[in-house]
């Protein structure tokens, strides 16, 4: 699959989880990669899992702060020419009820998973603008649409990314740049190592699918969505993989 050469992306989040199964996806199907996380030694790991010859460069950063945001941005422009898909998958996540949650865990909670989508758009959006076109895709989650119990600060954050996907393309789209946004259900990756055994159980027996999903599961939606022609209708979407959790 080739569907992808000559796009140039850049993936937060890809040294593990949905991150790291995207920069593979995208890697077969023949993108350049500009990867960044705080986690160097994963980035490094992902880059070696790569097709051979694979065009990669890895950014140790972190998200929720302006400065090596916009440094990011310059590096990756840089080494790559341009950034065409921006996938901003960087996240964090605890189980706290908010009658127990301290304002420091609500406000870092916010700072990566919401205020590092804003800083990634603030300084990758207007390059695309300005080459013509791209494709920026949010990864959120199901319980920005439902909420959930203990979660009352990665819902929040979640649907404060589904609101901003949505504002942000009605910006944007006809400057040729589209903007859309993946909600997955529960996923098998080290995120969920935050929620409690019986938080993980429950969530499972209600699910209509009966299990949780894998990274490898919700890549395919990205490679859609960064894709030509099979992404050129979408803006302002926010597209489900969710194990039947949300049915819009």
């Amino acid at each position: 699959m080739t569907v992808l050469n000559g796009r140039r992306a850049l993936i937060t989040g890809a040294a593990s989880g949905i991150g790291a199964a995207i920069a593979r996806a995208y890697a077969e199907a023949g993108a350049a990669l500009a990867l960044a996380d705080l986690d160097a030694d994963g980035l490094a790991a992902v880059a070696g899992e790569l097709p051979a010859g694979a065009a990669v460069t890895r950014h140790t950063v972190d998200v929720s702060d302006a400065a090596a945001v916009r440094a990011l941005a310059g590096e990756a422009i840089d080494a790559h020419g341009g950034i065409d898909v921006l996938v901003n998958c960087a996240g964090i996540l605890s189980e706290v009820p908010l009658v127990e949650m301290e304002p420091a865990t609500w406000d870092r909670l916010l700072e990566v998973d919401l205020r590092s989508v804003f800083l990634c758009c603030r300084y990758v959006v207007p390059h695309m603008v300005a080459a013509g076109g791209g494709r920026v895709i949010n990864v959120s989650s199901q319980l920005g649409l439902k909420g959930g119990e203990g979660l009352t600060h990665y819902s929040a954050a979640k649907a404060g990314v589904i609101g901003f996907t949505k504002a942000l393309a009605r910006e944007v789209s006809r400057h040729g740049v589209l903007v859309n946004a993946i909600a997955p259900g529960p996923i098998v990756t080290p995120l969920i190592d935050g929620l409690s055994p019986q938080w993980q159980a429950a969530k499972e027996a209600e699910l209509p699918l009966g299990r949780f999903g894998r990274p490898e599961e919700v890549a395919p939606t990205a490679v859609l969505l960064a894709s030509d022609p099979g992404g050129n209708l979408y803006t302002g979407q926010t597209l489900g993989p969710n194990c039947g959790d949300v049915m819009p």
